[in-house]
């Protein structure tokens, strides 16, 4: 079997493991049993159990990356068409891999150096998300100062609140909502967020 093949069969046991387990409890012994390879091929390709869950966790960071960068790539289509598309893929592609989301979460916790790909990952996906945001600020006239000051911010908030409904997404089992709703309620408590600053309505405190 070619190499790349028996790679990808230990990652997806891992990625099992890791998840169902967590880092420390995962057993070398299950994650070959379940790949359907000996547990010294496992350390001949991997080297340790840390650079499993690197692999692991590298893998489930490109792989939503891709997924994103794809689902934004209709570049002369207005800011929001492509936040949505965006969203929608993210949400889908979540779905599709719930172990992938928690072994992202947990490599959060793990500390570094797994964390740092998180962490990494999330600077990626912020910043594409903030592309998009400043281009719909330019494209509705957004004073540019205003424009600089807040787009950071709200692609960071938002790039948070679709990590946070994936993860419980994921503890829903299958009850919760569709991909797709989920993409459209954060798009509708963005966006119209979003259209209201770029209007200049602000939002201010009453009283102290």
């Amino acid at each position: 079997m070619p190499r790349e093949v028996r790679e990808r069969q230990m990652l997806d046991a891992a990625v099992a493991a890791f998840a169902r387990h967590g880092y420390q409890s995962a057993s070398m012994d299950d994650i070959a049993e379940a790949a359907g390879v000996s547990k010294p091929l496992v350390y001949l390709y991997l080297k340790s159990k840390e650079e499993l869950f690197m692999a692991c966790v590298r893998r489930e960071v490109e792989a939503l990356v891709a997924t994103v960068r794809e689902g934004t790539r209709e570049l002369e289509a207005p800011a929001d068409r492509q936040l949505w598309s965006g969203l929608r893929a993210f949400f889908t592609h979540t779905a599709a891999r719930p172990d992938g989301v928690t072994v992202l979460s947990r490599a959060r916790t793990q500390g570094e150096p797994y964390a740092q790909e998180v962490f990494a990952m999330r600077a990626r996906i912020t910043d594409i998300v903030r592309v998009l945001l400043a281009r719909a600020a330019q494209d509705a006239g957004c004073d540019s100062a205003l424009a600089e000051r807040e787009v950071a911010g709200l692609a960071h908030a938002l790039v948070g609140a679709a990590e946070s409904l994936a993860e419980w997404a994921n503890t829903t089992a299958g009850e919760g909502p569709s991909a797709k709703e989920t993409a459209a309620t954060l798009m509708n408590f963005c966006w119209t967020g979003l259209d209201s600053l770029m209007r200049g309505e602000r939002w201010t405190p009453s009283g102290r």
